[in-house]
């Protein structure tokens, strides 16, 4: 351990603090259940917690932030810096004061699941959030990434957001601080986002400091939560007829091309239920890789490797990917 991540430990248990593990499998805690370690991570007590643990960081520390670990997979040679992990803690969901007669608003924490959002939003008789429940992660990874599912994304219903930067302050932001495509989502430079408020471009920092975000407040229109129920129930029969559950597995590996579909394209390959030592694409879905079992993580990536290339070579496309691949081979 370097002198410099002692003293941040000391600084740390200084206070009432969450749970500091090292050399953390990380297997147990992406989708894909493969992968190598962490050299540590971190599980807050809570908000206040978080920024503290950020706050006394060393500044060189890598920090990685994750949910349910939904579309991450770690290399077999681990992971360097400091994971933290906010689906323990990280789940305040509540009805915001905010709202007219037409909405209302939800606020939920990074840590809250998905799915909870929609349930939740269908209780309060609030509408437009029934896809959440057909996305497997948490709030902050839909937020990161504008995950969607069946037409809708996250940020189309996003009013607002927290965010935790490197010196631990917090700070809410709006939907024209970021930049947001198809499962894209980019803080924008300052000159960027503040050219509309008369700001002089030249005089601000053009990068965007490391932030994470820590929570959302979703607007939604007035509705039935009989018929939000009703719309749950028939996106999860969708998901099960379609996807392979039954597998580890990160969701959509790859985002869809404009006007075509990745799995289309990867089984035109011929690579439907192709496998590399444990791991497969999908029979099922050929946008998806399972892990049958054993899998290791250079498996799945090598299958991630063979369709980018199987598809470039057939179709002429770069396929993008939807999964982050990080840590050392």
């Amino acid at each position: 351990m370097n002198m410099n991540m002692a003293e941040a430990e000391k600084r740390i248990k200084a206070a009432p603090h969450g749970e500091l593990r090292r050399r953390e499998p990380m297997a147990r805690h992406v989708s894909w259940r493969a992968g190598g370690t962490a050299e540590a991570a971190y599980f807050p007590l809570d908000l206040a917690d978080l920024s503290r643990f950020i706050r006394a960081l060393p500044a060189s520390e890598p920090v990685h932030v994750v949910g349910l670990g939904s579309n991450l997979l770690v290399r077999d040679g681990g992971l360097r810096g400091t994971v933290i992990f906010t689906h323990r803690s990280l789940r305040a969901l509540r009805l915001a004061p905010r709202g007219s007669g037409e909405s209302g608003e939800i606020h939920a924490e990074a840590g809250v699941a998905s799915p909870k959002v929609a349930r939740f939003a269908a209780l309060h008789e609030l509408a437009g959030a029934e896809f959440l429940a057909g996305i497997p992660g948490t709030v902050g990874g839909a937020l990161a990434m504008n995950a969607g599912c069946f037409g809708a994304e996250t940020w189309e219903i996003v009013a607002t957001v927290t965010t935790l930067n490197r010196a631990g302050a917090m700070r809410e932001r709006a939907r024209g601080d970021y930049e947001i495509d198809y499962r894209h989502v980019r803080l924008k430079a300052e000159g960027e986002s503040r050219k509309a408020e008369g700001s002089n471009p030249s005089t601000l920092d053009p990068r965007p400091s490391e932030e994470w975000f820590v929570a959302a407040t979703f607007r939604l229109k007035r509705g039935s939560g009989k018929e939000s129920r009703s719309k749950i129930a028939d996106l999860l029969k969708r998901r099960i007829a379609t996807q392979p559950l039954a597998d580890p597995n990160a969701g959509s590996v790859f985002r869809n091309p404009k006007g075509d579909y990745a799995a289309r394209m990867i089984e035109a390959c011929g690579l439907k239920g192709h496998a590399i030592g444990g791991a497969a694409i999908s029979d099922k879905h050929a946008n998806f890789i399972v892990n049958r079992g054993d899998a290791r993580a250079a498996d799945i990536e090598a299958l991630i490797v063979l369709a980018e290339g199987r598809v470039k070579e057939k179709f002429g496309i770069v396929l993008e990917r939807e999964v982050r691949i990080v840590g050392d081979e």
